[in-house]
């Protein structure tokens, strides 16, 4: 179980205490999910992990690859024996398992997720467990991919990588240090902020490009000449398009939960596209000489930074 006492008196002595639990559950053992595990197997954090899904095939590949050391179908049953509970399935289907495992859940079993949006996610633990919010934690961790599935899982995948969190105004100083401890022993580093703000900020940099790639493609695709534009596509297509290669199920998910933050991206990337139409019209190379290089700017200062990151 979860030493919550030691990490109090730990907090207290101003020492670094290092978490471990016996019995994790993950809900959704995939790229997330299934790193998460294999990355606290390798640094010796947890006792045993059980892999929770609605795919049998994916759950059997889990267990054959050392994912997971138990898997279920039954999250209330599974939950009934967790000290942590990670659910790292598409949003849309938290609120349901949230409501399946809240009368199973021990006092001091902490909830925590992957979601890409905070807003919805925390409503939902207010909706489906009021009375376990002192030990949820609501998390992002920003290691996605378009890659899915237990053989997707990674023991590296969050090493020099950021995780956020946004804990509820219920949730119990410790049950934040316990997440965030544990995501730090995957190689993590700790960021927290409020979930409005969180939404916003992933609506610019990871929802919208990723809507946007998918419309990109979906364009293409209906061209009369599509076969024609995909034979001669290389590199600078496959750069751009790469994450609409994600999975469709998890991004209608987050771009529904994220609507009002989207659209109103969108309509500045609407707007944006207008001036440089305006430019192109006029044949302003000036201005796009400008408005290329400023953002090559901002691209390479946004690189160097995160090179160094890394």
């Amino acid at each position: 179980m979860i030493d919550l006492h030691a990490a109090q008196v730990a907090a207290r002595q101003g020492e670094q205490v290092q978490q471990r639990i016996d019995t994790l559950v993950v809900a959704g053992v995939g790229l997330i999910g299934g790193s998460f595990a294999l990355a606290l197997k390798r640094a010796g954090r947890v006792g045993r992990v059980i892999g929770v899904g609605r795919t049998l095939a994916n759950l059997e590949k889990a267990l054959a690859l050392g994912v997971a050391d138990e898997i279920s179908q039954d999250i209330a049953e599974a939950a009934a024996r967790a000290d942590m509970v990670l659910l790292a399935c598409p949003v849309g289907q938290m609120g349901a398992l949230m409501a399946a495992m809240a009368a199973s859940l021990r006092p001091g079993c902490v909830v925590t997720d992957g979601g890409s949006t905070k807003s919805d996610v925390a409503a939902l633990y207010r909706r489906h467990l009021p009375h376990h919010l002192p030990w949820c934690v609501p998390a992002h961790p920003i290691a996605g991919s378009d890659m899915s599935g237990a053989s997707a899982a990674q023991y590296g995948l969050y090493e020099n990588r950021r995780v956020v969190l946004t804990p509820l105004e219920e949730t119990l100083a410790e049950s934040s240090e316990t997440v965030s401890e544990l995501w730090r022993a995957c190689g993590a580093e700790i960021h927290a902020m409020g979930a409005a703000e969180h939404d916003a900020v992933f609506a610019s940099v990871s929802h919208l490009p990723h809507l946007l790639a998918f419309a990109y493609v979906d364009r293409v695709a209906a061209k009369d000449n599509a076969e024609r534009c995909f034979d001669f596509a290389a590199t600078g297509f496959r750069d751009f398009t790469r994450i609409a290669g994600s999975h469709p199920e998890m991004w209608t998910d987050i771009s529904l939960a994220n609507r009002e933050a989207l659209l109103a991206e969108l309509a500045d990337y609407q707007a944006g596209l207008g001036r440089l139409a305006a430019l192109l019209e006029n044949g302003d190379a000036a201005g796009l000489n400008q408005l290329f290089g400023e953002a090559r700017a901002a691209r390479t200062r946004w690189h160097q930074q995160f090179l160094r990151r890394g």
